[in-house]
């Protein structure tokens, strides 16, 4: 009994694992990072989507994008943090969202 049931979890092993070999994850167009550096942002930010950034993670990642005074910093429902910034002396809406783009508005 036990010989067969051990064997039955192999097949089962060796099926999940042929599965596995054979899908394919979805190809991307290769023009959007999943992922927004400062030198490849996504060019439909913000993107809405779950947020895992802290509120300090949010408030220096709007820095290094070149914003200073970063206030009312608030996470949206889309998960998208808001928030005003100065750039170049002018005071504007600026949007982070859960791939890391940093946007104004």
């Amino acid at each position: 009994m036990k010989k067969m049931i051990f064997a039955a979890a192999l097949v089962c092993a060796t099926a999940v694992s042929a599965y596995a070999q054979t899908t394919t994850v979805p190809a991307t167009d290769g023009d959007t990072p999943a992922v927004a550096t400062p030198e490849t942002p996504n060019a439909a930010a913000p993107v809405e989507g779950a947020n895992s950034f802290t509120e300090e993670q949010a408030r220096e990642r709007i820095e290094a994008a070149g914003f200073t005074g970063v206030a009312d910093l608030k996470l949206d429902d889309q998960g998208v943090w808001q928030a005003t910034a100065m750039k170049d002396g002018k005071s504007m809406p600026v949007a982070m969202d859960y791939q890391g783009n940093v946007v104004s508005k």
